[in-house]
């Protein structure tokens, strides 16, 4: 099926690149805009502009509005551009369910990919070069003798994400605050 047109599933600059994009491309692009967005510059950017509910990130999340919003204004195919939508395998889920062409990996990707131990597996599996580490879920002691045996290194928490739950360790006694500060 050919796309002819996209619903733009985020907002600000990136939905301003996309819509340019599409335009090149000769593609219908409709953008979203929140209440408090309705007057901004991406509000404009594309060829229409559908309205969500409520107001900041909140409303670009809502996944069924999205979808929605795509239907009703005929799009083929739903860039998420980054951030929001765009690494959420059950949004993926949903589009392909209702028949609207997700512009990024298959929710099958995004689900393992989405899992840092699963996506590290699968590295080592593909013999991908990988800095030493320790699997998803490991206990404090083993982060401890990891940071004896390695020095200075990253703590990440499995299921954080952009950025939130990282932590810098220099030395052995900075394990127990930081896998606090990551475990929260």
């Amino acid at each position: 099926m050919p796309i002819r047109s996209i619903l733009i599933a985020n907002r600000g600059e990136i939905a301003i690149r996309i819509a340019r994009a599409a335009a090149d491309l000769g593609l219908r692009a409709v953008t979203l805009a929140s209440a408090d967005d309705a007057d901004a510059l991406h509000a404009r950017a594309g060829d229409d502009c559908r309205r969500l509910e409520g107001t900041g990130p909140a409303a670009y999340l809502d996944q069924a509005a999205a979808i929605a919003a795509a239907k009703a204004a005929g799009c083929d195919a739903i860039h998420p551009g980054y951030g929001f939508l765009s690494e959420n395998a059950g949004f993926a889920a949903m589009c392909a369910e209702a028949g609207i062409v997700f512009i990024g990996p298959s929710s099958e990707i995004l689900s393992r990919l989405g899992d840092k131990s699963a996506a590290r597996a699968l590295a080592a599996e593909l013999d991908v070069p990988l800095l030493p580490g320790l699997s998803g879920g490991a206990s404090q002691d083993a982060v401890r003798a990891f940071v004896e045996a390695h020095g200075p290194t990253m703590i990440k928490a499995v299921a954080g994400g952009g950025g939130r739950g990282m932590r810098a360790v220099e030395a052995p006694g900075q394990v127990a605050d930081a896998y606090a500060r990551c475990a929260s």
